[in-house]
Formats: structure tokens, sequence, C-alpha cells
């Protein structure tokens, strides 16, 4: 019975996951969410930052992606110049 709970929201919009469902998650405090809502349904869901290593890999395959295009660090330092001054 521990995958299904009510909770209530606080006047301060807070919402209590109940401790059965976060023990088995492995909810700790300062665990961080990504919140959907859409007809009626709100979803919470574990932000789960990648490791080092698979943000190695994410960081060369868009270095390899910006050299197949022709993009230059000179062309990302403009960008955000471009828009620091807008």
């Amino acid at each position: 019975m521990d995958r299904i709970a009510t909770t209530k929201l606080s006047s301060k919009g807070q919402v209590v996951i109940p401790e059965p469902i976060r023990r088995r998650l492995g909810l700790e405090t300062g665990t961080e969410f990504v919140v959907l809502g859409e007809d009626g349904t709100v979803v919470l869901k574990v932000v789960d930052p990648p490791s080092m290593r698979e943000f190695d890999g994410i960081v060369a395959r868009a270095r390899e992606d910006a050299r197949r295009v022709g993009l230059r660090g000179s062309d990302i330092v403009a960008a955000i110049e471009a828009v620091r001054s807008a």
C-alpha cells in the first residue's frame, strides 16, 4: 500500500510526500524535482544529474556536433555577447 497515498497542499504551496513513498524511492532532503502540470494532473520527476563521466561524454558529443557544422569558439562567444547586450 506504499504506492498510493493522499496528501494536501499547504498555504505555502508545499506538498508532503508520504514517508513510505519517500523511503521506497530513496528520496532525501534536498532532492530536486521537475514539476509538470496539465489538465488536473501534477507529476513530480526526480532530477538525476549525469555523473561526471556521463557529462564528459555529453560535452564530447556536443563538441563533435559543433565541429561537424562548422561552429567555432568565436561564434559561441559572439552569441553570448549578443544575448548579454540585448
